[in-house]
């Protein structure tokens, strides 16, 4: 292929129609001529590597137009050195004396053994970013958390990036000298994807999503993937399904002029709709649809809030941060069989029990979808409903994990959103679980003089028994004679057990 440009520069075409793979380069050599006799700028090695080239090569243009000596780089696998490409020194072209199509097959295999010793089996594999204003503020912490989201995902992390700068670039966010080196990293490791722990504009992930040509992820949708595929109850779908869909409203984007009908109006005249307004008419009025639905439900959801508090049991709800073991101890408790994993958001679906305490006295205990720091608006907004569950009950158990290092951290983000919701004065209960893997137990018991909590292990029903006594003393009433409860809330249905 020969390209024409001007002094300064040259316009590639699209490349996509020849291969690519994180193993393999495209199969393509690019040598071009520099007219003062440089070598190689910034922007040829940016080339190279974005375009993934065998080779790029400037070849000095004497005077009388002959050719000068040739520059060339190539790509070179991951080293300690950090290196992301090999500049040759420069030489005559008639004395470049190599096996081209053998270097590059032999250049190829070193880059396919120095990812085998990464996962590659994965289908997506992914470098975390991060730009934190203030260098004291826990962004290690906060890249791990998005480290576990992303695994929860089925994403395989091969790399974090941390950019310390005073603002977030508007285009860029970390700006573009950085986003070109992490690029660079990418292609170097076999990275496919990027996920940044902020929530990006629409214009942002276009920009970088250009500039780099990466699949772009924010924290947002990483959350959002994760409720999609954890929900199972209809009314968790239809909230998820609301989320996404105002997630995605404002950023739907068509690149094919094609899709456009220029033809609308009566008799043809005018304009009419595009695809893209089509998708985003469909897009509202499938929202419009799905907040029909949850109101519905929400009835339904609050004729059984009437029933269980025509029976007089006292209500019980426990909330916490994601992970911090909620579904753990409502099992302990309960002896229910709600599915409990070491993942964020394990659970999504509302689920209540019967707690008997020691006293045979009765309650109502309901577990609830997990918080986490920085909760998405479009989430928020659609797990509102079932969040104003909480406004009904006589005790909030707030469930810690107390051996995270940011525990505090998650007990501010958590008591943010009882902020949020109107219910911040509601009677607390403060639980320190997974105390059993506290190795300090003298610093566990100023802990919990500090916070006022109880600790306990939710696997150690043993371990609870000053827990059950501290929620019997803070009910305003305990003394149920009845025998009928409900074992277990769903969407449709209560399902209640004798006993």
């Amino acid at each position: 292929m020969i390209i024409l440009g001007d002094a300064r520069s040259i316009f590639i075409p699209s490349l996509d129609a020849f291969r690519a793979a994180s193993t393999r380069f495209r199969g393509l050599r690019l040598i071009h001529t520099h007219l003062t006799g440089e070598g190689l700028s910034e922007e040829d090695l940016t080339d190279l590597s974005h375009l993934r080239l065998d080779l790029i090569g400037a070849l000095q243009v004497r005077e009388d137009g002959s050719p000068g000596k040739l520059f060339w780089a190539h790509l070179i696998p991951e080293n300690p050195r950090g290196d992301y490409w090999l500049v040759h020194d420069p030489q005559e072209p008639h004395r470049l004396d190599l096996n081209f199509l053998a270097f590059i097959a032999a250049l190829e295999d070193e880059f396919a053994r120095q990812q085998k010793t990464r996962r590659i089996d994965a289908a997506e594999k992914a470098i975390l970013v991060r730009v934190e204003k203030n260098p004291l503020a826990g962004a290690e912490a906060s890249l791990e958390e998005l480290r576990q989201l992303a695994g929860t995902c089925g994403v395989e992390v091969f790399d974090t990036q941390i950019q310390y700068r005073p603002q977030i670039d508007p285009k860029y966010v970390v700006g573009r000298g950085k986003l070109a080196a992490i690029d660079l990293r990418a292609t170097q490791i076999g990275a496919n994807l990027l996920i940044f722990d902020h929530e990006l504009t629409p214009a942002q992930v276009r920009s970088i999503a250009d500039f780099t040509g990466l699949k772009i992820l924010d924290r947002t949708q990483v959350i959002l993937d994760i409720f999609a595929h954890r929900a199972h109850s209809r009314e968790g779908k239809i909230q998820v399904e609301l989320a996404q869909l105002k997630y995605l409203l404002p950023r739907l984007l068509h690149k094919d002029p094609s899709l456009s009908r220029l033809a609308g109006g009566i008799g043809g005249v005018g304009p009419g709709e595009t695809k893209l307004e089509i998708d985003r008419r469909r897009v509202r009025e499938r929202i419009t649809r799905l907040e029909k639905d949850l109101k519905t439900l929400a009835r339904s959801r609050g004729q059984r809030r009437g029933r269980r508090e025509k029976s007089g049991l006292p209500v019980i709800s426990i909330v916490g941060y994601t992970n911090a073991g909620k579904s753990t101890l409502l099992n302990t408790l309960t002896q229910s069989a709600v599915l409990a994993e070491d993942k964020l958001f394990a659970t999504l679906d509302t689920k209540s029990a019967r707690l008997r305490f020691p006293r045979d006295t009765e309650a109502v205990i309901t577990d609830t979808v997990g918080f986490i720091r920085n909760l998405p608006r479009e989430l928020f907004s659609a797990f509102r409903a079932t969040l104003d569950e909480l406004a009904e009950a006589d005790l909030l158990l707030h469930v810690i994990d107390v051996t995270s290092s940011q525990f505090e951290e998650q007990m501010a983000a958590v008591e943010t959103i009882l902020e949020e919701l109107d219910i911040a004065d509601k009677p607390q209960l403060r639980v320190f679980n997974k105390a059993d893997r506290f190795a300090d137990k003298e610093q566990l018991a100023v802990l919990c003089r500090r916070f006022s909590a109880v600790a306990a292990s939710a696997l150690d029903k043993t371990s609870l028994r000053e827990l059950l006594e501290r929620i019997e003393a803070a009910l305003p009433n305990t003394n149920f004679s009845g025998r009928s409860f409900c074992a277990r809330e769903t969407d449709i249905e209560d399902e209640c057990t004798e006993n």
